[in-house]
């Protein structure tokens, strides 16, 4: 038991190549039963295609974890920075409604 960290934290290795982090502006999620796919990549004008630089592969259960822990994030950098705008946004009985991409079609 002495071994275990004091805190019970989980610590996490960072590697510098994984640190510089991959630029995304586009992603594309499909799932399973057992499995959400998370394809991160990079659309950019006047290419035909967007190439997927990061590919995630998780659980039902983690997805879920990963919307409440964006969802949080994105409500404090609101409350710091203010609302995040979206150019496609519609209001529709008091939400608001972000249409998927349309016309993009992928390839696995």
């Amino acid at each position: 038991m002495e071994n275990e960290n004091k805190n019970n934290q989980l610590q996490i290795e960072l590697k510098e190549d994984v640190a510089q982090g991959v630029y995304a502006n586009l992603a594309i999620l499909s799932h399973s039963m057992s499995e959400f796919i998370i394809d991160f990549a990079c659309l950019l004008p006047g290419l035909p295609k967007a190439g997927v630089r990061s590919r995630i592969v998780m659980t039902p259960e983690h997805a879920k974890r990963l919307m409440y822990v964006l969802e949080d994030n994105i409500s404090k950098y609101e409350r710091s920075f203010g609302v995040i705008r979206m150019p496609e946004e519609k209001q529709e009985k008091g939400k608001t409604f972000i249409p998927p991409l349309s016309d993009f079609k992928g390839e696995a």
